[in-house]
């Protein structure tokens, strides 16, 4: 069975692929149209939306799919999730007999699950999202998880690649840590290092001391920037970062800490405010563009004068959610158009 959980788990062959084919949708918005006429696929959001949820609607519909959100717990029932022991509570379906039901409705079944906050195992393993797979009959695909957006990863991927005219190796991207209100999870910076680093680019994390990634992510971050031609270091001094950046990638994520300590976590965020993307930060850049994945605090995590400057491509990066979601199920349906239409 084909799922979409983590892009780690695809082939080199395919990642490419699906990145060719987010850029050839990006030149032709038509490209593909009704390719999946008769497909369906149900979209489950345990969490708010705005992107991904428009993006995947539009994108299965301009293919042909017929798309159906289900939000578990307002309009539909609430789901349980644990076996062995009696449902007493308020949630009235068991999560193996909604998958299940889904699974014979549609041809493919997308997830929006965050971190739970509380148990990081459970969290950094998406042990919930897991579940899904496991009782699916058909393609699961990870529409943002407790530790992963691979849908964000892919729009990213081709917005780099475009922007640095299909040669993303070498260039130097910063990952920054921004204070936010809440504790944040880390799915987006996960996948964000992970894509980078996959693309080969010279990658530097900057976060404050304790807001460390998963050391499992950092590790196959690593891996992948040795087998590719670039570079992953961190350090906790975001001005030394910004030196001679061409890309700064700025994204909020909580502490570790939150797991078992939730009030010293918030103390030691609140510690961080100065963490924000700045002119002065960026003038110290090599003309560096901004990126984020949206929505963005501004003012808290970027400056209007930045966000509003004409170095961003926060916007490209939206509308390429729209070109990936596509290239994403041409892949699930096994569909590389790209290849076979001469479009």
């Amino acid at each position: 069975m084909k799922h979409l959980l983590d892009w780690l788990d695809v082939d080199e062959a395919s990642w490419t692929q699906c990145i060719q084919d987010a850029l050839l949708h990006g030149l032709d918005r038509q490209k593909d149209a009704g390719l999946h006429k008769g497909k369906s696929v149900a979209l489950v959001f345990f969490n708010d939306s705005l992107r991904t949820r428009v993006s995947m609607e539009l994108a299965a519909g301009s293919l042909g799919a017929q798309p159906v959100t289900v939000t578990p717990g307002s309009g539909s029932w609430g789901f349980s999730w644990e076996k062995g022991k009696p449902m007493n509570g308020t949630e009235a379906e068991h999560i193996q007999e909604a998958v299940g039901v889904l699974s014979r409705y549609a041809d493919a079944i997308g997830v929006r699950l965050f971190a739970s906050g509380t148990d990081l195992q459970a969290d950094m393993t998406d042990a919930r999202l897991r579940q899904f797979t496991s009782y699916s009959d058909v393609p699961v695909l990870n529409l943002e998880s407790a530790s992963r957006h691979p849908c964000q990863a892919l729009a990213d991927a081709a917005v780099l690649t475009n922007h640095f005219g299909g040669r993303p190796q070498t260039k130097k991207l910063v990952l920054s840590w921004t204070y936010h209100p809440k504790a944040l999870p880390m799915a987006v910076p996960h996948s964000t290092l992970l894509m980078a680093s996959r693309l080969g680019m010279d990658v530097t994390l900057a976060r404050p001391q304790g807001f460390e990634l998963d050391p499992v992510v950092m590790d196959s971050a690593r891996r992948a920037a040795a087998a590719h031609g670039g570079s992953i270091r961190e350090t906790d001094d975001l001005a030394a970062a910004a030196d001679g950046a061409q890309i700064i990638y700025a994204k909020s994520w909580g502490a570790s800490l939150r797991y078992s300590d939730p009030d010293g976590e918030s103390i030691r965020r609140d510690s961080q405010r100065n963490w924000r993307i700045t002119s002065q930060l960026m003038s110290a850049t090599n003309d560096a563009h901004f990126m984020h994945c949206l929505p963005v605090r501004r003012g808290v995590v970027v400056d209007d004068e930045v966000i509003d400057g004409p170095r961003t491509l926060h916007l490209d990066q939206a509308e390429y959610r729209l070109h990936a979601q596509k290239a994403i199920l041409n892949w699930l349906w096994d569909q590389p158009s790209m290849t076979s239409s001469g479009t």
